[in-house]
């Protein structure tokens, strides 16, 4: 019985592979000898016949017109990667809905759809190579069929002998890609992957499904990542839950819809829509709108704080801020680092242990329009105190919140409830539409600081001495107010009240909003815009970073250290160890630091060191007078030497320079007269606007006409040609009458053009120093720029440091005491010729 069992157990085998190789060969040769028989609005393939080629061009149409299935390239991409997919019919673009070999492409045309021997739907090439298959397993049938549906379900199952639709085997809507359409069934074996790319349909990076803790919500997975999850706030305070209306097309319209707020559903609705796991992240809904276009109806994530704990745990969001995360007062950086660079996910950290000794140590943030994750539990409590005090008492309790009953449509008065989060808080965002009051515990000492610092605004911690009101901060920083209603704050300027996004007490700077294209551009300056008086204490840091998806402009604002704080009596200063208060020079009354202590404007105390020295002077009785007369007395003393010395200074300076008139040449003549006011000409000429390239007539400084530089340098030959500079080169020049000048020529390609020359005039004419070399001139004709220097010979300045005592026991043969004191001195612009005299004198000896 055994071996007859075995024998017709290996005639099965045997036949099934010769009907296999049979469809095999008999495919082959149909692909290379024969044109493919197609219908070409046929909706159908059967195993031997009807085969999709895409050389050839075929493709399936539903019966309906509906939707399309062949071969294709994505929108954009590179044409030699072909797919077979799925699409709406004759959309152009076209609309892909699913795609079966989206690992593997087919490299050429010539592609093939086939149902195979073994029963399988294959993509296979004319080589054989299989790039895709329906992976179907047991005995094939010869009455195999894959057919489109209307629907866009592609579906392969067994026709019985009528050709009637027998049991389903496999289908497309059971082995989705990146699309839901009507008529699926989102469950637990059922994921969208979405594509890598706009044109790249390999798997990407999210996926969409059915949530597999229950409670039949949805989740988007980044990879290994939760990245989006339906329903994870607070009925009470939010609802990132699934629509009614998509909870109803995901369960193929089978899930209750009894919600009044929603009207009654049939599937004749979704007809025309779709939904597609982005490849940005983003699971969408659309629905097709007046036979012309798609239209988005649904989205999430819906922005940056929708992403699932996008600031961490204790991390707050705010999409409408540049900066998308920062920490709850009383938190710091869990990973300051990943913070810094933008990395939020490792979100806050408490800077102090809760319920550390007693409950009453413990205080509550007050937040206002804040979204958060699902409570841990709920109870009904008498009031607000009571689930106070219910978190208190309980270590374990992070937050609570609480509402008050509510008249529900049928007149029953629900109670009050208490929401009490016991596990780290995460999901939070602020400035929520429709969120509701949180009150997060935090320890005491991490944020009540010191006296006089203003109570925090929501989740904006006021650091001394910003002032939100007349009784907390310093007065002179009151230019910030606390929308308690809301939580927020606002910076008001002259120039109009700006919505601040944080505040960083540490480098003393924070950051207000204006709106994109306002105070950019058209030149305006910082003063202009907030309108700051010389007085105040902000100053502009950063300017206009703006930040198109959020519509806004940053502004980063510094705030100047802090003075002693302001007081009426000493009892003000109780809060601020080793000091007491005084008036001071400008008529206030502050806390200033006692003897041997000094006020740190960063730590905002009254530091050891130092001998009680304030920016403002001590006013305490007798000592004000006993340091105000003689500090008097010395500043009149030091006014009158200094204005002594400046009048002796100037009438021998007149003195110098009436001497040295009338001992000059020509040449030397002409230069000193035009030197000793070169400077204050220069700034004139430059300042009216007849400095030009052009016109040089007007110009009443030192002038050599082009042709006389041109014959003193023997047209600026090669043998006069003391060097190169980086705008031009150094020409060596001899007047007449032996004057000896250095003529450096800019050069037309050196890069520097009228603005540089001007700005080298000026320069040198403001630095008239013994030590250093002169301008003596300049010329300007056309193309040319020239700036005339006096000429220093090589080692003259060796021999001037060193051999001064040479050179003054020489010249003493030679003139008077008076003319020799004169040649020496070399000092004003009357002295430049007999400087000259004595430096040939030098070099002749």
């Amino acid at each position: 019985m055994t071996r007859k069992r075995g024998k017709i157990t290996n005639t099965f085998i045997i036949r099934w592979y010769i009907e296999h190789m049979i469809s095999f060969f008999f495919l082959h040769a149909f692909l290379i000898s024969t044109p493919f028989q197609y219908a070409s609005a046929r909706d159908t393939i059967t195993m031997l016949d009807n085969l999709i080629s895409d050389s050839q061009g075929d493709t399936l149409v539903s019966s309906g017109n509906k939707f399309e299935l062949g071969f294709f390239t994505p929108n954009g991409s590179a044409a030699h990667r072909r797919y077979v997919g799925i699409w709406y019919y004759r959309s152009n673009p076209q609309i892909i809905v699913w795609v079966a070999n989206r690992d593997s492409p087919v490299l050429d045309d010539s592609g093939v759809l086939s149902i195979a021997g073994d029963g399988n739907l294959k993509v296979f090439d004319e080589n054989g190579r299989t790039y895709w298959s329906t992976n179907l397993e047991g005995s094939p049938s010869m009455n195999r069929t894959a057919k489109i549906m209307d629907s866009g379900n592609l579906v392969i199952s067994d026709e019985d002998e009528e050709n009637h639709l027998g049991r389903i085997l496999w289908q497309s809507f059971g082995n989705p890609t990146d699309t839901f359409l009507p008529g699926m069934k989102m469950d637990e074996n059922i994921i969208l992957t979405s594509w890598t790319s706009y044109d790249d349909p390999v798997p990407g990076n999210f996926t969409f499904q059915l949530d597999q803790e229950g409670d039949s919500q949805f989740v988007i997975w980044k990879r290994s990542m939760r990245y989006w999850k339906s329903g994870v706030s607070g009925k009470f305070i939010g609802s990132d839950e699934m629509p009614s209306a998509l909870s109803y097309l995901l369960s193929n319209f089978t899930s209750s819809t009894q919600n009044i707020t929603v009207p009654y559903l049939t599937s004749a609705l979704y007809s025309d829509t779709r939904m597609i796991m982005s490849f940005t992240g983003q699971i969408l809904y659309f629905k097709w709108k007046n036979e012309k276009d798609w239209s988005l109806i649904w989205a999430e994530p819906r922005d940056s704080c929708s992403v699932y704990n996008a600031c961490g745990n204790f991390g707050i969001c705010n999409s409408n801020n540049k900066v998308l995360c920062k920490c709850l007062p009383g938190f710091d950086p869990s990973l300051p680092d990943n913070w810094n660079n933008g990395d939020f996910s490792g979100g806050c950290s408490r800077k102090s242990k809760i319920c550390s000794k007693t409950a009453e140590s413990d205080t509550f943030l007050s937040l206002r329009m804040m979204n958060v994750g699902n409570p841990d539990s709920q109870f009904k409590a008498k009031n607000e105190m009571e689930c106070k005090l219910e978190c208190l008492n309980n270590c374990q309790c992070k937050a609570y919140s609480y509402e008050e009953a509510k008249i529900t449509q049928r007149g029953v008065t629900d109670g009050n409830a208490c929401w009490i989060w016991s596990l780290d808080l995460n999901n939070l965002q602020e400035e929520y539409e429709g969120g509701g009051s949180l009150y997060v515990r935090v320890a005491g000492q991490d944020v009540e600081l010191m006296p006089r610092t203003c109570e925090i605004c929501g989740t904006n911690l006021i650091p001394y001495p910003l002032s939100t009101g007349p009784k907390c901060g310093d007065a002179a920083y009151f230019n910030f107010h606390c929308n308690i209603s809301t939580g927020q704050v606002s910076f008001q300027a002259p120039g109009g009240t700006f919505k601040v996004t944080r505040i960083n007490p540490e480098t003393q700077k924070f950051v207000i909003q204006t709106k994109v294209g306002e105070n950019c551009e058209g030149g305006n300056s910082r003063a202009e815009f907030l309108h700051l008086d010389q007085s105040s204490p902000f100053h502009v840091t950063g300017w206009c970073n703006a930040d198109p998806l959020a519509g806004t402009n940053e502004v980063e604002i510094l705030w100047e250290p802090s003075p002693e704080l302001t007081c009426s009596s000493s009892a003000d200063c109780k809060g601020w160890p080793n000091s007491s208060c005084n008036e001071t020079r400008d008529g206030k009354k502050r806390c200033l630091c006692d003897r041997n202590f000094q006020w740190d404007s960063a730590s905002l105390s009254c530091s050891k060191g130092g001998d009680r020295k304030h920016r403002y002077g001590v006013s305490r009785g007798k000592s004000f007078l006993s340091l105000t007369i003689p500090i008097t007395f010395i500043s009149i003393i030091v006014l009158v030497s200094l204005a002594s010395t400046i009048l002796y200074m100037y009438v021998q300076r007149r003195r110098r320079n009436a001497e040295g008139h009338g001992n000059r040449g020509d040449i030397q003549r002409n230069l000193a007269l035009h030197l000793c006011d070169s400077e204050r000409r220069v700034k004139d000429l430059i300042d009216s606007g007849r400095f030009q390239e052009d016109n040089a007539k007007g110009i009443h400084v030192p002038f050599f006409d082009f042709e006389s530089i041109l014959a003193a340098t023997d047209y600026f030959s090669n043998t006069n040609r003391l060097g190169q500079g980086g705008f031009g080169a150094v020409y060596k020049a001899k007047f007449p009458g032996g004057q000896e000048i250095a003529v450096k020529r800019l050069s037309s390609c050196s890069g520097q053009g009228l603005e540089e020359f001007k700005n080298e005039v000026v320069l040198i004419a403001k630095l008239q120093h013994r030590n250093l070399v002169r301008l003596l001139g300049y010329c300007v004709s056309g193309d040319e720029k020239m700036l005339l220097y006096e000429y220093m010979p090589n080692k003259s300045l060796d021999s001037f440091i060193f051999g001064m005592a040479i050179v003054e026991r020489r010249q003493g043969n030679e003139s008077s005491g008076a003319e020799h004191k004169r040649k020496l001195r070399c000092r004003g612009c009357s002295e430049v010729c007999n400087c000259w005299s004595v430096m040939r004198t030098r070099r002749s000896q």
